[in-house]
């Protein structure tokens, strides 16, 4: 006659979102910390931003606004020049 629906026949697409929670954003660490500079010199900071292979981090994983994340590559780059932070991290 008709349909009897069963209780425990759900998708697996249905099963996936009852677990999902949305992203919290990433806010930018030297917007949001007054009194923080970027400085070259501060090698400690740049690690910080550097991956464990010595890549720069990129903005979606670090969190940092466009200013600050052009200025942090900038600065190490510059700390990497006068040999503060190795090019690679072997």
């Amino acid at each position: 006659m008709g349909r009897s629906q069963s209780g425990g026949s759900r998708s697996s697409s249905q099963k996936r979102r009852r677990g999902f929670r949305p992203r919290r954003k990433k806010v930018c660490y030297f917007c949001t910390v007054m009194g923080v500079s970027i400085d070259y010199k501060d090698s400690d900071l740049m690690r910080r931003f550097i991956s464990d292979r010595g890549k720069i981090s990129p903005r979606r994983r670090t969190g940092t606004c466009p200013r600050h994340q052009r200025e942090l590559a900038r600065h190490i780059k510059k700390a990497r020049e006068i040999a503060l932070i190795p090019y690679t991290i072997n």
